[in-house]
């Protein structure tokens, strides 16, 4: 009912804010950084980004504003500014709002943020050892395990192509992330590329059908393993343009300045949404698929409609 109160008062129940435009590593395929991200010839290094008191203050004038469920913290690294979110995030908590901080662990972790209600880390691995360390220096998976030792973290890893090709590859690294005792949950998600696209991360229409075939097993394997919806297969049907996301018409996303706006998506330019592989996209729109208990043949993507309709009428549509 929060949720469904958020949507009808024309409100973004889903709030992404690139908190910093700093970032000490150069990773392939970060879309962040990408010179489409933003358009109009406008990248993520040339905004100005802002700290201390401006960052906060900035910050709670888009929760304000936008009135979010959730709220996720990305980068650049936002380990950078480390000490406004440690301002930020126990307002966060206070107001009811969860907080996702998404970091490459390149920093050591706050002690404090686990005993923060609604904050949840995710830290950012690129695949097994050799192969992370190489994309993701300087946040080897040494330094990874040294900033969050005695911490409680999730896994988050994004799936390219390189770690499709050896069966055994994501098994080997489900194993030993979720051995870890400051592990809690794995998150997958597949690359998603830019339209035209052609790059070694770029997963082919083979390498996503062994991967398909190999959801199953994995979830069964690894319960930590967060797939999308309670479908494993969520992965093979995402949404074919941002009209029909349900992720980007819930959602609002911004950049360092606090003020321009990352569309259709947080991916921002203009992604091949047909091989969307966000964990959230994939998993909002088979929600929006799935019929309502004792909803007489309705699916939740009638209520969201018409809910987002309602706001267009009304002229307050999150939609911007």
């Amino acid at each position: 009912m929060k949720a469904w109160g958020r949507i009808l008062t024309g409100h973004h129940p889903l709030l992404s804010i690139e908190i910093t435009r700093e970032c000490p590593l150069s990773c392939p395929g970060c879309y962040a950084y990408g010179d489409n991200h933003l358009g109009d010839g406008v990248t993520l290094r040339g905004l100005r980004d802002l700290r201390g008191d401006d960052l906060v203050n900035g910050v709670f004038r888009l929760v304000a504003s936008h009135r979010p469920m959730q709220v996720s913290f990305v980068g650049g690294e936002p380990l950078v500014r480390h000490r406004e979110l440690s301002r930020i995030l126990p307002e966060m908590s206070r107001q009811g709002i969860e907080s996702l901080v998404v970091t490459s662990a390149v920093i050591r972790i706050p002690e404090e943020w686990n005993n923060i209600p609604g904050v949840r880390i995710a830290v950012s691995v690129d695949g097994l050892q050799p192969e992370h360390d190489a994309r993701r220096k300087p946040a080897t998976y040494d330094r990874i395990l040294e900033n969050i030792e005695d911490r409680f973290v999730d896994i988050s890893l994004v799936v390219t192509k390189p770690m499709t090709a050896r069966r055994d590859y994501l098994d080997e690294y489900m194993h030993f992330w979720t051995s870890r005792p400051e592990i809690n949950r794995v998150w997958l998600s597949l690359y998603t590329p830019q339209k035209g696209e052609e790059s070694a991360e770029r997963l082919t229409a083979e390498a996503r059908q062994r991967l398909f075939e190999e959801l199953p097993r994995l979830k069964a394997r690894y319960p930590a393993l967060i797939l999308s919806g309670s479908n494993v297969n969520a992965f093979a049907k995402p949404p074919n343009t941002p009209r029909e996301c349900t992720f980007t018409r819930l959602s609002a996303a911004y950049s360092a300045d606090l003020r321009s706006r990352i569309g259709p998506c947080f991916y921002g330019g203009n992604p091949d949404c047909s091989q969307c592989g966000c964990a959230v996209s994939v998993a909002l729109h088979w929600l929006s698929e799935q019929k309502v208990p004792y909803g007489l043949g309705l699916k939740f993507g009638h209520l969201i409609n018409g809910s987002l309709k309602a706001n267009e009428w009304l002229g307050s549509s999150p939609i911007e």
